[in-house]
């Protein structure tokens, strides 16, 4: 089982200009690495480069740059043209699959923020200084950086790599382990019903509020926005101190609601892992639920558009990106694997609409958000608790399928 760690480093000065100036070399080498491909593929010839054709490069572009990209391990520019190989293996994929496809990008120094070790000893060492009470990891033309280590790394240690967020710079480990033991069984079985106004709903009928940290830090967010939107868009290195400021302000404010929710998502699936042995889910398609609508053309005035409901739509794609819900049905996922659990996602189509009693489905049968009333037999109960019992059975059911 491989098990991932985040600590959070503490450099020195010196040793925080060094990781900057690592991660604008690799940046530039990713750059110029996608620049050489698109500049083959324009060609006449159409010459496609593949990974390994850049990465038999390496050893020159090193003795070319010693003071710059000579500094760094070769594992890790290893690593960097990697990323860009897989980028554009999703490229192609998306084509083959009939999707829309994003074409990789180049990226500014500000959006290249994570350098990859693919072995502990190869440019990195994790525990370099293991009689030190402090734990240190090296990093090759950086040295021995402190990290705040709250918590023990169990297993042997595969991959290193740092990472920026902000000011702050942490160190993310992937560690092997053995499987882990089971929790006991707690011989229950409980659907979740997702949701803006609870969080989420189980099928006891207990709903976990949506603490809603984006629109929270909403009016300190706009404020932060509205003082960066003064300053012109300019290039990191163009920025005054105070532009700069702005913008870092702005990004701490984002990392903060992120880490809140984060930790939200974490204590949430926890509970639910810790208590149930089966777990049932809807099977969201969470991108789609977020689109924009479509626009609708006046057929009686070409040029213009009829009303769309595009501002409310606008409102409820921000609350659904607000809670989050495709980060917890991941860290669920994971948590649930870890502890021997069963988790099944299921249809979510018509789920608040069949009456559990009599299985009546009806668009009559949910006449608001909350309640829920069976045309059929009668029966009342909140919507979402509805939407969970059915969630639950439909969960059940594939369960045993599965297992025949």
């Amino acid at each position: 089982m491989i098990r991932a760690y985040k600590f959070l480093m503490r450099p020195t000065v010196g040793q925080a200009i060094a990781l900057g100036e690592m991660l604008r070399d690799h940046c530039s080498l990713y750059n110029g690495a996608l620049q050489e491909r698109r500049g083959a593929y324009r060609h006449v010839s159409k010459t496609s480069v593949k990974y390994g054709m850049q990465s038999a490069q390496l050893k020159e572009i090193r003795a070319f740059d010693p003071g710059r990209q000579g500094r760094w391990s070769f594992s890790s520019q290893q690593a960097t043209l990697r990323r860009l190989d897989k980028a554009f293996a999703a490229f192609f994929r998306r084509i083959k699959a009939g999707d829309t496809p994003g074409y990789p990008r180049f990226r500014g120094v500000s959006w290249f923020d994570t350098v990859d070790f693919p072995k502990d000893g190869d440019g990195c060492r994790w525990d370099s200084t293991p009689h030190d009470p402090v734990t240190r990891v090296r990093f090759q033309g950086v040295g021995h950086v402190k990290v705040n280590q709250h918590r023990a790394v169990v297993g042997k240690v595969k991959t290193v790599s740092v990472k920026r967020e902000g000011r702050k710079w942490f160190v993310v480990l992937t560690a092997e382990q053995e499987q882990s033991e089971p929790l006991p069984a707690t011989g229950s079985v409980i659907g979740i019903d997702l949701g803006i106004a609870s969080f989420l709903t189980t099928s006891d009928g207990e709903h976990i509020p949506n603490p809603r940290h984006a629109r929270k830090a909403a009016s300190k967010l706009e404020a932060a926005q509205q003082a960066l939107s003064r300053f012109p868009r300019r290039k990191a290195k163009d920025r005054t101190r105070n532009h700069q400021r702005a913008v870092e302000k702005v990004a701490s404010l984002h990392g903060k609601v992120r880490c809140q929710r984060l930790d939200h998502a974490h204590k949430t699936a926890l509970g639910l892992v810790r208590e149930h042995d089966f777990i049932a889910h809807e099977d969201l398609k969470i991108r789609n639920m977020s689109k924009a609508p479509a626009p609708k053309p006046d057929p009686d005035q070409p040029g213009t558009f009829l009303p769309n409901g595009a501002s409310s739509k606008a409102g409820l794609n921000r609350s659904i990106a607000d809670a989050g819900w495709g980060v917890f049905l991941a860290i669920l996922n994971a948590k649930a694997e870890s502890a021997g659990r069963e988790v099944e996602a299921v249809d979510p189509r018509n789920t608040s609409r069949r009456c559990p009693e009599c299985g009546h489905t009806a668009k009559e049968n949910r006449p608001t958000q909350e309640k829920f009333h069976c045309v059929s037999c009668g029966h009342t109960a909140h919507a979402d608790t509805v939407g969970a019992l059915n969630v639950l059975r439909a969960g059940l059911v594939r369960r045993d399928a599965n297992q025949a």
